[in-house]
């Protein structure tokens, strides 16, 4: 980010201790330092919260693909289900017309006439 060599922080220290003086240079270089210190601590927060906010919203579009796929799926299922069922209604119905053809036909029973 910042680009400053050896020589250029040796003349900020040179004219910080003329300015401030020796006195009061420890205690400013104190309070930089722990000022630079909370300035990291609050970027690296905020750089982490908004890579939990990417990730949540990642989260959450990955859910709603799930639940479309899911929603697909069961009205898949469903439609299959229905043609099953509807197959085996037909089927079930053309085999008893089908056995009572043959029962009638076979049937030594014969219809009697009953006079009144």
């Amino acid at each position: 980010m910042f680009d400053v060599s050896f020589s250029e922080l040796l003349v900020i220290a040179i004219v910080a201790l003329l300015v401030i003086g020796p006195e009061k240079l420890p205690k400013v270089a104190r309070t930089l330092g722990a000022l630079t210190g909370r300035l990291q601590r609050y970027v690296a927060q905020v750089k982490e919260e908004v890579n939990r906010e990417v990730r949540f919203e990642e989260l959450q579009k990955l859910q709603q693909e799930i639940e479309q796929g899911v929603q697909q799926t069961e009205a898949s299922i469903k439609s299959e289900a229905t043609k099953l069922k509807k197959e085996v209604i037909a089927s079930s119905v053309a085999k008893t017309k089908a056995v009572k053809k043959t029962a009638v036909k076979k049937s030594p029973i014969k219809k009697i006439k009953v006079k009144s």
